[in-house]
């Protein structure tokens, strides 16, 4: 996928991209940082489809995505978890590129609807959102944190 300047590329994740995406979640997530090998090992098993952006062939944000099967509904459902770019990179295109990356590979499976979950304050992710046609939806977030 390219993304509307040129040099910017948009595809799925390898096992060679694990160093950058470690380092993008760290800039993103913070923290104790991912090691890279933990994040090879989850690019190889389980169902999450993870995408990277690259300008010039330098990766500067990633997005992850899942689908899944539930017997409340006929088709796979799918959900965008994670979707950043580094600060200098944005407002050229590259977080939609990412999120029509992992659309592609969505509906592949057989995905029919995304749902997106951000903080109803991240204005500049909203706007990202709608910009990729989502639309803001009325459904309420709650949360339970387990014990150790």
């Amino acid at each position: 996928m390219n993304a509307m300047n040129t040099g910017v590329r948009a595809r799925l994740a390898s096992i060679a991209d694990a160093e950058e995406l470690s380092r993008l979640n760290q800039e993103f997530n913070g923290g104790d940082g991912r090691p890279p090998a933990h994040i090879a090992k989850s690019l190889n098993a389980g169902n999450e489809l993870v995408a990277v952006a690259e300008i010039n062939g330098r990766v500067v944000g990633f997005g992850c995505a899942q689908s899944y099967h539930s017997f409340c509904y006929e088709e796979p459902q799918g959900e965008i978890t994670e979707l950043y770019v580094e600060e200098h990179a944005r407002r050229r295109g590259i977080a939609a590129a990412i999120l029509s990356c992992l659309e592609d590979y969505l509906g592949k499976r057989g995905v029919k609807e995304i749902k997106v979950l951000t903080g109803k304050g991240n204005v500049a992710a909203i706007c990202t959102y709608e910009h990729s046609g989502y639309v803001v939806d009325d459904e309420l977030l709650l949360i339970k944190t387990l014990g150790d």
